[in-house]
């Protein structure tokens, strides 16, 4: 099944009076869209990897779930792309057109590239500033999760003058609008178009009739994905149904939980899915399908994207992982906080091949915890997806080998290992599943922390990897080395190519542990050859500490206390971070990375 977007495009010829067509100048494009000069240095610095997992082995039926997936995928790629900007669809139809146009010059192919690397028309500079490369609006905060445009300030004034919206307006899978006439007859017109939509979702139709009665152009109302994107959907449920037909005698597991989740699509309720997700054990075949991460939302980091992420099963590590993960609960309360909670002893951990991701999930990422609403971890538990085909990938580890030997001293250079590299990502999803979950007085961290939430999370989870290996260790699970290569790529992973912005959650995140670490001499960094040195005996303690902090953070659920501490630890000085961050650049190969998929036919 390959992932294809069918283009219905009519070419004018321009003929001469002679009666030849003229051939448009392909060193040249039309205003808006980046030159050959802009384009070049970025595509020159990205790597490619291609995932191609062994699928020879799954049954007829699994082949066809295979493939009513990948297709439920295209329809989510399209829709994320629509939710990070308006703009994204017709824009990236128009420079294929362009392309054929111009007869595929490296300046359009490198603009299809850069759409591939940056899943629309916004790249980053290689000084860290976003800039559009196709002739598009610049990016708004709120993306396309609410008006374009809209400010922190002007939702916060309406949520307090209309305090019964909220709910709606902050939650993590609605579309925020304009209450005008026109917004309002679309997603009657929608509900009107499926009416099983209007079935499950009681008193939206009549809230949006009494809305029209009196539109306000400068009014909010928030409707669901399900509403939102209507047509989408009702399509992803009949494949995602026809999938779960497909696979229901070799996994009926997994088909059951097709079944669930293709109804949650339409209900915008995840709980039932999520459910089956989470505590089922499917043979073969896993998928990741539905909105989850709120990262891309920079107005209030509530709203989550589309993705979908489909792997194979590694059944033979996975079970070996499960049984060298028993006693969670010991580690749980070893972390320097005071209200524990209870851990289950059997966490729905497994080690997998991708197969394709769409959306969301798509990129180089080495792992993942979900789902991430408080009731639902706390009711059923989390599952953590360990990409195996991506974190074992000798290509990548060797492609930044070199930037870490530039940046260390001598003695450190061998410390960095794949096996350091693998524990670290594991660990890392495992300590999403410990620590603080509610605040003291029962709100969940999104609610009370807001844009704050997704830094201190992905901090602890960082935390926790290098805090639990000491136990590890004692435990015997990891030897003197390999304790060692954990701390080490701790160590790497809080390194930072280029200052980062405020809305950049994991390099903010980095950039405050390599402060803290430098402030408490857990490394130092030497001016005359510009390399950090390590004291390793220093590292549980001084982790430990800032770890405390952290979980006291979330606790506590105090915004202007963690924006303080955001503040204090995410200063960056040229002659410090710049001088490291230059090394690395100038070592590694490449920046960043695309991934060819097989099952798409890459």
């Amino acid at each position: 099944m390959t992932f294809k977007r069918v283009l219905l495009v009519f070419l004018l010829l321009v003929v001469s009076p002679a009666g030849f067509a003229q051939a448009p100048d392909a060193g040249r494009l039309p205003p808006g869209y980046y030159p050959l000069e802009k384009s070049r240095p970025i595509v020159e610095q990205v790597g490619t990897i291609r995932l191609a997992p062994d699928l020879s082995d799954l049954s007829a039926g699994e082949r066809i779930a295979v493939g009513k997936l990948l297709e439920v995928g295209a329809i989510f790629q399209a829709l994320y792309e629509q939710q990070l900007h308006r703009q994204a669809l017709k824009a990236y139809a128009d420079l294929e057109v362009l392309d054929r146009e111009l007869g595929s010059p490296e300046a359009t192919r490198n603009l299809l590239m850069l759409r591939r690397l940056n899943f629309g028309p916004i790249t980053t500079t290689f000084d860290n500033r976003r800039e559009v490369f196709l002739p598009v609006e610049p990016l708004q905060p709120g993306r396309n999760f609410y008006p374009w445009g809209i400010t922190k300030a002007e939702v916060d004034a309406w949520i307090s003058a209309h305090p019964d919206d909220a709910d709606a307006i902050l939650g993590i899978r609605t579309v925020v609008r304009w209450a005008d006439a026109a917004s309002l007859r679309a997603d009657l017109a929608r509900l009107a178009a499926h009416p099983v939509l209007d079935t499950l979702h009681p008193g939206l139709r009549q809230g949006l009739e009494r809305r029209l009665a009196a539109p306000d152009p400068k009014g909010l109302y928030a409707v669901p994905y399900a509403v939102a994107y209507a047509d989408e959907m009702i399509r992803a449920h009949a494949l995602l149904n026809e999938a779960a037909d497909a696979v229901a005698k070799d996994d009926a597991e997994f088909a059951r939980f097709l079944r669930n989740r293709s109804r949650d699509l339409l209900s915008n309720d995840y709980e039932s899915g999520d459910a089956a997700w989470v505590t089922s054990r499917f043979k073969n075949l896993n998928v990741q399908l539905g909105p989850y991460e709120t990262y891309d939302d920079d107005l209030f980091g509530t709203k989550a994207s589309i993705g979908l992420s489909l792997s194979r099963v590694r059944n033979t590590e996975t079970a070996a992982l499960r049984e060298a993960l028993r006693g969670l609960q010991a580690l749980e309360d070893s972390l320097p906080y005071a209200a524990h909670k209870i851990i289950r002893a059997d966490i729905p951990i497994g080690l997998y091949d991708v197969i394709a991701d769409f959306g969301e999930p798509r990129g180089i990422n080495a792992s993942s915890i979900e789902p991430n609403e408080a009731y639902l971890t706390r009711s059923y538990g989390r599952i953590i997806e360990l990409r195996a085909n991506i974190i074992d990938n000798a290509a990548m580890f060797n492609a930044y080998q070199p930037a870490w030997e530039a940046i260390v001293a001598p003695a450190y250079r061998a410390d960095r290992t794949p096996r350091g590299q693998l524990n670290q990502a594991m660990w890392h999803e495992v300590g999403h599943y410990l620590g603080v979950d509610t605040t003291k007085d029962g709100r969940a961290l999104d609610a009370a922390l807001q844009d704050d939430n997704n830094l201190l999370e992905e901090m602890k989870a960082d935390l926790v990897s290098m805090y639990v290996a000491d136990a590890l260790h004692r435990r015997g699970y990891h030897n003197d080395q390999e304790l060692r290569s954990v701390y080490a790529a701790g160590i790497f992973r809080a390194t930072n190519e280029f200052k980062p912005r405020r809305d950049q959650v994991y390099e903010s995140m980095q950039l405050m542990q390599f402060n803290y670490f430098l402030k408490r001499g857990l490394i130092s960094f030497d001016t005359a050859s510009g390399t950090i040195s390590v004291d390793y005996a220093r590292f549980h303690e001084v982790v430990g500490d800032l770890l405390a902090s952290v979980l006291d953070l979330q606790y506590q659920g105090d915004k202007p206390a963690a924006d303080r501490f955001i503040e204090r630890y995410t200063v960056w000085k040229d002659d410090l971070h710049g001088v490291i961050a230059a090394k690395m650049m100038a070592a590694e190969r490449y920046r960043s990375w695309v991934i060819d998929y097989s099952a798409l036919g890459q």
